[in-house]
């Protein structure tokens, strides 16, 4: 059932049950004149997914749910009215991507090269949280920018789309109160940590390279279960720690929502991660997290976060075919579409006409 709350959103929408809960859009991809080859980030990485996804047959274009833009109305939820107006400048965003070229640009090239992507995976996460509490599961091919809090971008992180999704959660979904977030990234995730500090309902599990960015000794007071690696941590000891864990958590405090930020800079030679993890152990990583919400029959979340080299989007692919495989996410058995999920946009309008009034925002309404 849903609640009602002040603004209208285009982002809990309807989803045909013939959809794969799996979010992403074309647009998440950010290709720029080369620029955006200046950071170690692999920005097509999301686009790559989605290929190997359909080389293997588990998705169609017309089987998965596409991703939609969060608007500022969306963002001022979490975020503040200041810290939006200073991504108008190409200085900010320059600072907060790592890409110090953008500062050269025109803002408004900017915003439709680089933050429109980012806004659009925001929204992706956004919905991937309703499309969770409804199937089960949900993973947003992109999304998961951890270090990004209401008025603070920094590390490729300017929308706090781990936040929003909690928020949006608790705002309108009725029975989501408490959240675990289990943050798997090599990187602690300070921006969700500093957002939910003083927030009794969400409980945050983090395990990160103790060594590397960002260092963030006040956000680290957020942490319930803060688990620090040393350079070159492997498989055995990960995999370890990650399963007792992970399964502590969740027995120490049961949520409504599980979000899952699973970054594959964990991966072995990743230049900014500083672990050694082979992509067999991070596929098991994926599984034991999403093994011990299933079994337990929470929501679970998922966003893919950072992962700086070409081989993660495999990696990423072959751990969602696996999930699949051991049976923990579901799949479209007689491989029928919804006539509304042709094209992978269900039941959402073009954008010529984008009235609040004339789409479903959820099962009952839910704005005023």
């Amino acid at each position: 059932m849903m609640c009602n709350r002040s603004h209208g959103t285009q982002l809990y929408l309807e989803v045909p049950s013939s959809c794969l809960p799996i979010v992403y859009s074309p647009v998440y991809n950010i290709t720029f004149m080369g620029l955006e080859k200046l950071h170690p980030f692999d920005s097509g990485k999301w686009g790559k997914v989605i290929h190997f996804l359909k080389e293997e047959k588990l998705i169609s274009d017309g089987s998965i749910v596409e991703a939609r833009e969060a608007t500022e109305e969306d963002l001022l939820v979490v975020h503040t009215k200041r810290y939006l107006n200073r991504l108008k400048w190409s200085l900010v965003v320059a600072t907060i991507t790592e890409i110090p070229p953008l500062l050269c640009l025109p803002n408004f090239l900017v915003q439709r090269r680089v933050l429109r992507p980012l806004r659009t995976q925001t929204g992706g996460t956004i919905m991937a949280g309703k499309l969770a509490v409804d199937r089960g599961w949900a993973i947003n091919v992109g999304g998961g920018f951890h270090h990004c809090s209401s008025d603070k971008g920094g590390g490729f992180c300017a929308y706090a789309d781990i936040t929003l999704a909690i928020k949006f959660l608790f705002e309108r979904v009725e029975g989501i109160s408490r959240a675990t977030i289990i943050d798997l990234d090599a990187h602690q995730g300070n921006g969700h940590e500093r957002d939910f500090l003083d927030d009794r309902r969400v409980f945050i599990m983090d395990v990160y390279n103790r060594y590397i960015y960002p260092g963030d000794g006040y956000a680290k007071r957020a942490i319930k279960r803060k688990v620090e690696l040393d350079w070159g941590t492997e498989d055995d000891e990960y995999l370890q720690k990650v399963e007792l864990h992970s399964e502590g958590a969740l027995n120490e405090v049961r949520p409504d929502i599980i979000v899952y930020n699973a970054g594959t800079d964990i991966l072995d030679g990743d230049p900014l991660g500083g672990l050694a993890i082979s992509p067999q152990g991070i596929i098991k990583r994926d599984e034991i997290v999403f093994r011990a919400a299933r079994r337990r029959g929470i929501p679970i979340l998922m966003v893919t976060s950072g992962g700086y080299q070409k081989k993660t989007a495999r990696i990423i692919a072959d751990s969602i075919i696996n999930l699949r495989r051991q049976g923990l996410i579901g799949g479209n058995e007689d491989g029928e579409v919804a006539e509304e999920c042709v094209g992978g946009v269900p039941l959402v309008m073009s954008s010529s006409d984008s009235s609040p009034s004339s789409v479903s925002t959820g099962p009952a309404p839910n704005t005023i």
